[in-house]
């Protein structure tokens, strides 16, 4: 929200500054997002040129001599068909920044000749587009003076950010009234518009809704004989100071009532209006070429108002190209109407529409001020633009009925734990427009009509916090408990940040991608049910909720990759949805890497080979990665199983499945299969994982949290080496998990250090090669302990698996 500081003072009497006025605003919740104090237009000064001769060398320049009344005039080449002598204008010395061409001015040599600055046009000061001459002033401005304070271009803008839940203050009449209730200054009030009036408004008007509240009242009034010029400099100047574009004066005055009394008013050119109007649903399919000259295609969630020739607008977001004012506009039809705020948001975000008026509308206007906010806009036609003005016809308004809500002031303590007596508490809320009745600690209170944020007690202290005072809010430390406290966290919680910093350790970085991705994607990771599609996407392509991570990772992966970063790692930790039900949606600990970005670090072979680094990474990237996450999460390792192959979109034999005992699955690794690459448009090395957080079990609550002693065995650790013969389709998981259930007292460890195929092992067969480490814990083990315990693992290597020792 933009205005001006003396657009502000002119709803508000005060003498407080620039600085002050910023401040206050900051403190009652109000915040200060930018100040621009046009500093930029100072060096501008009013200047009269004593002479213009021909340029010697170009038929269209002239050589100025300009008195800037701060000495000997200077030289300045011009080539403005309206400079002459005795002209006075703007005028810029070498130095001065120029906004409109955003161009720092230096002393030029234009054909032979030198300048010493430029006498500007209004375009060049950002007053208009007029750019055909240099500023022609009054003879009589004062030569030497500031050009920004004679022409107002002075006046401070301020941007402050508002809260969805502040409607009221949409309007700049409705931040003056804010800080007048704060103290600093006095609301100005208007008097009530005094016109006269002829006739009726012959254009009646009909609510044809089969819901109320989508229409709860239209005003409209015609005015007769108006002529629609360019509106004062005044009202252009405020206008283009917060960003928008003076087009004629019926469409300028509604723009100016929007901004300025948060009322949006629509303008219809009486003379294009067939018949009588009604609002009523649009039908399926039903089209209106709008005010931004594009064509919108509507259904019966739009509400439009529309005559015997079909749709003139789209009701609170946006009116029709056909009924619009221009300068041909004679007799016009002024609407002042409610909307359902909720109808408005949606068939502004359905529709790609972002108008000031959907703005307000989607958050809720004054509807006491629908009518006296007509009575003003039709004095402000009848002033600049002339005509005589019909009795307003007024449609479907009940009246406002106030909101009561009951109020204990002890709540203002309780909520903030600030010391605020009643009194004052009561002197806020009636300065802000609250009606407070009844004595004691429990007063009622009546809610105003601009204020349809205030739903309870809770509210009503927020308002008198934010006035009494954030800053008297005193910092104080939390109550310290006698007993140590419990777990703050969930299991969840706590296992989610153990992933991130477990995968951000092993060198990824991490993603926020979005939780919508487009229908071919979802259905590419298993996902695309019709339960899982989005009813108001915020983009065509963002349609459904995503049944995995990958794709967002995968496409972040892509982005990176086409901007010159091939070699990315990244991870997320987040949900996805398998249904819309709440236990569809699952917590996912996920994560890619492309090209050469393994733990040991990317880079080419040959600058990165001494670390292991350089190699396009591979399944086991991606394993170790999701083993690590669940390591992390504190899951006893002895008990994870790895199974061959995962979902379609993993390459079937470059891939993984980690399970937890037959059933629990806790994710899946591996390469990518080509054709999900290709789906997506990716190329390169890439593998990638998924672990469900949310699957694992509960670690199983002990007595005590005191960690028992460590045991450490004072023998030394033995390692033996094993090589069975097995079929090809035998896992060596298999071989590892039947060698350490052979004895698992002493057997600590199994790893495999080699697998091998050939002729010496037969057709059908391989080789593979275990490290067996054995602890002794009671005693040294002899030879005949380490013979018996062999035998149990050749035994339980060829009951599970078939295997048998190689020769």
């Amino acid at each position: 929200m933009k205005f001006t500081l003396s657009w502000l003072k002119e709803h508000l009497e005060t003498d407080a500054g620039l600085d002050e006025i910023c401040t206050r605003l900051t403190e009652i919740g109000l915040e200060v997002e930018d100040v621009d104090d046009k500093a930029a237009f100072k060096p501008f000064v009013i200047a009269r040129v004593v002479s213009a001769e021909k340029h010697p060398q170009a038929d269209r320049l002239k050589v100025l001599m300009v008195d800037t009344g701060s000495g000997a005039p200077v030289q300045v080449v011009c080539g403005a068909p309206n400079a002459r002598a005795g002209l006075v204008g703007a005028f810029a010395a070498p130095g001065t920044y120029v906004p409109g061409i955003d161009v720092t001015l230096a002393v030029g040599n234009i054909r032979g000749v030198e300048s010493h600055g430029m006498m500007c046009s209004e375009k060049e000061l950002q007053i208009s587009d007029s750019h055909d001459g240099i500023i022609d002033l009054p003879d009589d401005a004062p030569v030497g003076q500031s050009y920004a304070a004679y022409a107002h271009l002075d006046d401070p803008l301020i941007e402050i950010n508002l809260t969805p839940n502040r409607p009221d203050c949409t309007s700049i009449h409705g931040i003056a009234r804010d800080l007048a209730a704060s103290g600093l200054g006095t609301l100005k009030t208007r008097p009530a518009p005094s016109f006269a009036v002829e006739g009726e408004t012959p254009v009646k008007l009909t609510l044809d809704l089969d819901d109320p509240k989508l229409c709860p009242g239209f005003a409209l009034r015609l005015v007769r004989g108006v002529r629609n010029g360019p509106s004062p400099r005044w009202m252009q100047q405020r206008l283009i100071a917060i960003g928008l574009r003076p087009i004629n004066a019926l469409v300028d005055v509604t723009n100016y009532m929007t901004f300025d009394q948060g009322r949006p008013i629509h303008v219809f050119d009486a003379a294009k209006i067939n018949g009588n109007l009604t609002v009523r649903r649009a039908a399926e399919g039903e089209t209106v070429l709008a005010l931004d000259q594009r064509e919108y295609k509507l259904s019966p969630n739009n509400v439009v108002i529309a005559d015997e020739n079909g749709i003139e607008s789209i009701g609170g977001i946006m009116g029709g190209e056909h009924s619009g004012c221009d300068e041909n506009t004679v007799d016009v039809l002024i609407e002042s109407a409610l909307w359902d705020p909720m109808n408005i948001a949606k068939s502004g975000r359905a529709l790609g529409i972002i108008t000031d008026a959907r703005y307000r509308f989607e958050r809720g206007v004054d509807p006491e001020y629908m009518v006296p906010g007509l009575e003003r806009t039709t004095e402000l036609v009848l002033e600049l633009c002339g005509g005589t003005a019909a009795r307003a016809e007024v449609v479907g308004y009940k009246g406002y009925e106030p909101k009561i809500v009951d109020f204990p002031y002890s709540e203002v303590k309780r909520l903030t734990g600030l010391d605020v007596s009643n009194e004052e508490s009561a002197t806020i809320l009636t300065r802000l427009g609250f009606t407070v009745s009844g004595f004691g600690e429990r007063v009622s209170v009546s809610v105003p009509s601009w204020r349809p944020d205030i739903d309870g007690k809770a509210d009503l202290v927020e308002e008198v916090m934010r006035i009494h005072g954030v800053d008297n809010i005193k910092p104080a430390p939390l109550e310290s408990h006698a007993a140590v406290n419990g777990k703050i966290l969930t299991t969840l919680q706590i296992r989610s940040r153990l992933a991130k910093r477990a995968l951000a350790a092993r060198g990824m970085l991490e993603a926020v991608t979005w939780s919508f991705i487009p229908e071919d994607q979802a259905k590419l990771f298993g996902g695309g049910s019709p339960a899982l599609k989005l009813a108001n996407p915020i983009a065509a392509e963002m349609s459904d909720m995503r049944p995995s991570l990958l794709p967002g990772l995968l496409t972040a992966a892509r982005r990176n990759a086409d901007k010159g970063y091939g070699d990315v790692a990244l991870f997320e930790v987040s949900g996805t949805y398998e249904n819309d039900r709440p236990d569809g949606q699952r917590r996912v600990a996920g994560g890619i890497r492309r090209g050469t970005a393994s733990l040991a670090g990317a880079g080419r072979a040959w600058s990165n080979a001494a670390k292991g680094g350089g190699k396009p990474v591979d399944v086991f990237d991606a394993k170790a990665d999701a083993l690590a996450v669940i390591e992390a999460c504190g899951l006893p390792m002895g008990n994870i199983q790895i199974e061959q192959g995962g979902p379609e979109w993993y390459h079937p034999g470059r891939s993984g499945t980690i399970k937890m005992g037959p059933k629990v699955v806790l994710g899946y690794f591996g390469e990518f299969h080509p054709l999900t690459l290709e789906s997506l448009d990716v190329s390169g090395a890439l593998c990638g994982f998924e672990v469900y957080v949310d699957a694992m079990p509960e670690a199983k609550r002990k007595a005590t949290r005191t960690k028992p002693a460590l045991e450490l065995s004072p023998f030394q650790v033995v390692r033996r080496d094993f090589a069975f013969v097995v079929d090809k389709a035998v896992e060596a998981g298999a071989i590892v998990k039947a060698a350490t259930g052979a004895d698992r007292k002493l057997v600590t460890g199994v790893n495999v250090f080699d697998i091998f195929e050939g002729a010496s092992v037969g057709d059908g067969k391989k080789s593979v090669a275990i490290e067996v480490q054995i602890q002794p814990v009671e005693r040294t083990l002899t030879d005949e302990d380490f013979e018996a315990l062999t035998q149990k693992i050749v035994a339980s290597v060829m009951k599970f698996t078939g295997g048998v020792l190689r020769s």
